[in-house]
């Protein structure tokens, strides 16, 4: 069921989510190469820990971290770790906040010192692909208008959208309805209104589509071992523009 939110409720999540995107920037500011994904980890666990929050993840069906930290090959869902990063890695850092009850969802892929060509293009469609689909997050328009925004923008560009795994609408829970797929599917998805809040996040493989779930249960890889990008915000639907919950307005993009 998908749940309109009050204004009560939108309050909250505006909170939420700007503490998600003030803890990507801390988080931004300690990705160089040499440090661990643990460390990012705690930084983030203690930024939101500051602001009188929660992490959404930790925890979460049994997630061991307040980040996912997946890197190169690791398209989501990458537990922190202890191994170091090395330049030219890049890391995507997905981090929700709970406020009050309410979630905030928000992810970016950061370079780790000096990428190649094909890297930062990567970088750069995933993240304009979100904003291709944010054309589309409107009063009126279904789901699918954005599922195929994201999808047809990748594979212009040569690259391709993970399968099985979608965005998702956002509230009192981490993961609500409606799924928000970034490929189309047989399914026009729930047409969107006033109210709903949902996280649109394209997760895009350099390479082929085709994954496997490592033996932790958790990390999608790629199998050819390609890298993949990850950029993701909360997105409120309103009766104009949407508002981007987890990048709020006048505030620096986080990169």
């Amino acid at each position: 069921m998908v749940i309109i939110k009050s204004k009560s409720e939108i309050e909250k999540m505006k909170t939420a989510g700007r503490i998600t995107y003030e803890t990507l920037k801390v988080v931004s500011k300690a990705v160089r190469p040499g440090v661990t994904t643990a460390e990012l980890d705690r930084v983030a666990e203690e930024y939101i820990a500051s602001k009188g929050c929660t992490a959404s993840f930790k925890g979460y069906s049994g997630f061991p971290g307040t980040v996912c930290a997946s890197v190169n090959e690791t398209v989501i869902h990458g537990f922190p770790s202890s191994e170091p990063l090395k330049e030219g890695d890049i890391v995507s850092i997905d981090v929700g906040a709970c406020y009050m009850g309410y979630h905030g969802d928000a992810c970016r892929t950061f370079r780790v010192g000096e990428v190649t060509e094909k890297t930062q293009k990567l970088i750069d469609v995933t993240r304009q692909s979100f904003f291709e689909a944010l054309k589309f997050a409107r009063d009126g328009y279904r789901v699918s208008d954005i599922s195929r925004a994201v999808q047809t923008y990748v594979e212009e560009n040569g690259f391709s959208v993970l399968r099985n795994y979608c965005g998702h609408g956002v509230g009192a829970e981490l993961h609500e309805d409606p799924e928000v797929p970034n490929y189309v599917t047989r399914s026009r998805g729930v047409r969107l209104r006033p109210g709903m809040v949902i996280a649109i996040e394209p997760m895009v493989c350099g390479g082929s589509k085709d994954v496997y779930v490592d033996s932790n249960e958790w990390a999608v890889i790629t199998k050819d071992g390609e890298k993949s990008a990850h950029y993701e915000n909360t997105v409120l639907i309103t009766s104009g523009d949407p508002v981007l919950l987890t990048l709020p307005e006048g505030c620096d993009e986080v990169w």
